[in-house]
């Protein structure tokens, strides 16, 4: 486990660029001083007997926004939270119930920008030791893990679309099982993907 620690350490200590749900269609045109929410989501890496794990998100089929998507534990910055990195902490503890003194923070990627109008910080993090999960009944249906290799590698990326707003809009995804992480959850981890290889 100390080995791919230090490999994802390395990795997030390298700067890059922004990524953004439009990546992928450059001929979107994104108005100048758009207003833009911070917020947190927090990336935790378990350890199973089979090796690294990252705890995801399904939420509620009964939310207004994104009902029923892959997610990680996060949300938007609020006025009690010294930075975004602390709202990713508050979020998953409400979320699934994991202390905040029980993870340890190996690093940040690049902001990410939404097409709901958020800029949001992924944290990468080490769960410390074993907790209960309790996912918070409004927002999250369902806590699971999908191995740390199979979303960190870039084969398994495929590259979808479906029209939103009138036009054709292209996302990634990395299916794993039944779970259909697609959307900001897939273009974050394809980023981090491609910083571990």
């Amino acid at each position: 486990m100390s080995d791919s620690i230090a490999r994802i350490r390395a990795a997030l200590a390298d700067t890059g660029l922004q990524t953004s749900d439009f990546d992928l269609n450059p001929e979107t045109v994104l108005p100048e001083g758009r207003p833009l929410r911070p917020a947190g989501v927090l990336a935790p890496i378990i350890q199973r007997q089979d090796g690294l794990h990252l705890l995801l998100t399904k939420r509620s089929s009964a939310l207004k926004h994104h009902p029923g998507q892959i997610s990680f534990p996060g949300g938007k910055q609020d006025a009690d939270d010294v930075d975004v990195v602390a709202a990713a902490l508050r979020e998953a503890e409400e979320e699934i119930g994991l202390p905040q003194d029980n993870v340890e923070i190996l690093g940040v990627l690049p902001e990410h920008e939404t097409v709901t109008g958020f800029t949001v910080t992924p944290v990468i993090a080490i769960v410390r030791d074993g907790f209960e999960i309790i996912p918070e009944p409004g927002e999250v249906e369902e806590v699971f893990s999908v191995p740390l290799d199979h979303v960190l590698r870039p084969a398994n990326f495929l590259v979808q679309s479906r029209r939103w707003r009138g036009t054709r809009r292209y996302y990634f995804t990395v299916p794993f099982g039944p779970y259909y992480i697609w959307g900001a959850t897939a273009r974050i981890l394809r980023a981090w993907a491609e910083r571990m290889t």
